[in-house]
């Protein structure tokens, strides 16, 4: 194993930073949708309500994998045959709206719980000073409602790290996606699958810890 780490190990390590890159880029314009699907599903308007509750439940109900291939493969078809315009996504780019979308979904409901979490009478004093609904949203209910909402959102980043290990399908060079290149070469895959495994296990750890400490100090600040 340890001539295996000498030889491939910056490569795998150069794989991870990938597969972190692409779960950052994914929890953040995964983030930006939940704001936007997660404020709709609370809004006193039953169109929004509906409009948020599609999107949820559709992508919650479509595997990843089919996700990815309909965004690296589908998208780009869909295009060339309805309006005659021929693009092609990067795996990056492709991985990028798949984990965004995803996040995205699980984001909203993480963000319509934290806003319900916060006591009702909080908005109703906001707007009796005579600040607007969505000042009063975003000045006064939001930033509670971010506190109760951070550890829920680092446990989501875990969950959109692991699922990176699937975008390997479209040939985004991430962790698993290397693995497969190095077995193919060394025919070692108890070796290799065991060290993605433990790189895998150390940062999921470590965010897991990064979780904890931020519970304990918004705990402490309540």
């Amino acid at each position: 194993m340890s001539q295996i780490i000498d030889t491939y190990g910056l490569i795998l390590v150069k794989a991870m930073g990938q597969t972190l890159l692409l779960a950052l880029l994914g929890l953040f314009f995964g983030c930006l949708l939940g704001i936007v699907f997660g404020l709709a599903s609370v809004f006193n308007s039953k169109i929004s309500k509906a409009i948020s509750a599609i999107y949820v439940n559709l992508i919650r109900g479509v595997p990843m994998i089919v996700l990815a291939f309909f965004v690296f493969y589908g998208i780009p078809y869909g295009l060339r045959t309805i309006l005659g315009v021929k693009y092609t996504f990067t795996a990056l780019q492709a991985g990028t709206i798949c984990l965004a979308l995803n996040c995205g979904a699980y984001m909203a409901e993480i963000i319509r719980a934290g806003i319900q979490s916060i006591d009702p009478g909080q908005m109703e004093a906001a707007r009796s000073l005579g600040l607007t609904y969505w000042r009063s949203m975003f000045r006064v209910v939001l930033p509670q409602a971010i506190k109760n909402m951070i550890p829920s959102i680092v446990n989501q980043f875990i969950i959109t790290l692991k699922d990176t290990s699937i975008l390997s399908v479209i040939g985004f060079p991430e962790l698993v996606n290397k693995a497969q290149n190095v077995i193919s070469k060394t025919f070692k895959s108890f070796e290799i699958w065991a060290i993605v495994g433990l790189m895998y296990l150390v940062v999921i750890l470590i965010l897991q810890q990064v979780a904890k400490a931020l519970e304990r100090r918004l705990n402490r600040g309540k």
